[in-house]
């Protein structure tokens, strides 16, 4: 990914599938608000993730390809699944999610990520989870 050093993981604890071996973060408000814009479908593919934190729900206005949405809330557990979203559209908003999960599209049901699984997040040490 062009845009972001991608150095972090994710990991699917329940299902044991690797989600995102070139994990993004997306933690301060330029990167939320730039989040996938600008990527092409061969920048974000299987592999490739970017985790959205603090985040409710995204949109896919101005991106050119579809995405699967996972909503994490603060434990990392799934509370929510958006699938194959196309772009230029909205997905709803979790109040319960703390974090959202942008994975290449088919990557949610390629691992069977289900509502209810338990995500393992690895970043570098210098990259912080949550923005103060």
């Amino acid at each position: 990914m062009a845009f972001f050093p991608a150095d972090g993981k994710a990991f699917n604890l329940t299902r044991r599938a690797h989600l995102a071996t070139a994990l993004a973060v997306a933690n301060t408000h330029w990167t939320r608000l730039r989040g996938l814009l600008g990527l092409g479908t061969d920048d974000f593919r299987n592999g490739s993730g970017l985790w959205i934190v603090p985040c409710h729900g995204v949109h896919t206005l101005g991106m050119g390809f579809p995405i699967d949405v996972l909503y994490l809330d603060h434990g990392l557990k799934v509370v929510g699944i958006q699938s194959e979203v196309r772009p230029w559209r909205f997905t709803p908003v979790l109040r319960k999610a703390a974090s959202v999960l942008e994975l290449p599209c088919g990557t949610a049901a390629e691992t069977k990520t289900a509502v209810g699984d338990t995500i393992e997040i690895t970043l570098p040490k210098d990259c912080t989870q949550f923005p103060a």
